[in-house]
């Protein structure tokens, strides 16, 4: 059996842990003044967008700790470290946008039936102060966000948060120039429904690593086909590739050799080729090859064809 190692470099998203560590504190300071300002405007839309606020806070801070707990070392008992727990803590963080989302939407329907009096004015300059931090915090995760899960995460929790915060300004105008005060409640309820298919959309992917599905980008009859092109290599069955956590996918397969192959020491030269092989057109940074005479695979039981 052979193997690539690949157990000791980074995972992508502790290459970020500086910028999501900036995004965080600036998520708090942010969330201070919309609940201050929603409080004294009386603008539930500065609540609703204070509260994914907290989401976003809480969702970074789990991104932190889980990045920490990523870069520990494995060890016999955990044989790939933490890793996992990055992608445990974007379904942490996907299950509480989703919780969010739901309240911020009943919350607004309600404002839209019973509107309240709001001061438009000081609505209007703390959602362009929410609009410009998490501009910042957009362009912090940007490079990040297409590297990792986690990051990826953030990201669009703040890519959330930064369209709440330009329809606040939307609602803090209208409500200045015509006096519509439903106007709060109805971006309340916008912000929601922002919010929703966002955390749909990270729980499907956190759904695809969890279930060990095929990474995306990685074509499963491709790598067959580049296995099977390797000299003294006869077959390929029980073909598998999964994710551990963002940026880390891995290989397993059993490969057919002719009966004499092993005997003749071939074996490592076959091992190699099929590294270089892997290495060289495909991304899948663990590889395991278990190399076998065809006498040996009617015995077995193939999970994969």
């Amino acid at each position: 059996m052979g193997h690539d190692h690949g157990h000791g470099h980074s995972t992508a998203a502790q290459a970020h842990r500086g910028r999501l560590l900036a995004v965080l504190v600036l998520t708090l300071v942010v969330l201070v003044v919309e609940v201050v300002g929603g409080l004294l405007s009386g603008s539930f839309a500065l609540i609703a967008d204070a509260g994914h606020m907290l989401t976003d806070a809480a969702g970074v801070g789990l991104a932190l700790g889980a990045t920490a707990l990523a870069a520990r070392p494995a060890t016999a008992a955990r044989t790939f470290g933490w890793q996992r727990a990055e992608i445990l803590a974007a379904l942490v963080n996907g299950l509480v946008i989703a919780a969010v989302g739901v309240g911020v939407i009943v919350g607004g329907i309600a404002r839209i039936l019973d509107p309240g009096e709001v001061e438009a004015g000081l609505m209007l300059a703390v959602a362009v102060v929410g609009l410009a931090a998490n501009g910042v915090g957009l362009a912090l995760l940007r490079r990040g966000q297409e590297e990792s899960l986690t990051v990826r995460g953030a990201y669009l929790e703040v890519l959330g948060d930064l369209l709440g915060s330009a329809a606040v300004v939307v609602a803090a105008v209208v409500v200045l120039a015509t006096g519509f005060l439903r106007a709060d409640g109805i971006v309340s309820v916008l912000i929601g429904l922002m919010i929703v298919p966002r955390a749909v959309a990270l729980l499907r992917e956190v759904g695809t690593v969890l279930l060990e599905a095929t990474p995306r980008g990685v074509d499963l009859d491709a790598i067959r086909s580049h296995i099977c092109g390797v000299p003294g290599v006869l077959g390929v069955h029980d073909l598998h590739a999964w994710t551990i956590t963002s940026g880390v996918p891995v290989l397993s397969a059993h490969v057919e050799v002719p009966d004499d192959l092993l005997s003749r020491g071939e074996a490592g030269r076959v091992l190699d080729d099929l590294r270089h092989c892997l290495a060289g057109h495909f991304d899948v940074d663990h590889c395991t090859f278990q190399l076998e005479p065809p006498s040996t695979t009617g015995r077995e039981h193939h999970a994969h064809a």
